[in-house]
């Protein structure tokens, strides 16, 4: 019986693991909509709030340094910073 459990839980985590690590790996170019700062977030900006995404077709990098050299490449930005929220 136990041994069931076990294999049970083992396949929960087989399949939620990977799951939470993907989401890690996402980072967002924002920008402050009253101030034009911009700076890079892990979490996906809400569509009405005080920032807004500033990458081409809402593109999601998968590593902060490619979200750091979009960020310099990127014109609208008058202040970069980047931290993460």
């Amino acid at each position: 019986m136990t041994l069931k459990f076990a294999i049970a839980g083992a396949l929960v985590a087989a399949f939620a693991l990977p799951a939470v690590a993907q989401a890690a790996d996402e980072y967002y170019l924002v920008q402050d909509t009253k101030t034009k700062t911009c700076k890079i977030v892990e979490q996906k900006p809400a569509n009405s709030g005080e920032w807004t995404m500033i990458s081409p077709s809402g593109q999601v990098y998968k590593s902060q340094s490619e979200a750091e050299s979009a960020m310099k490449s990127t014109k609208v930005c008058t202040e970069t910073s980047s931290s993460t929220r």
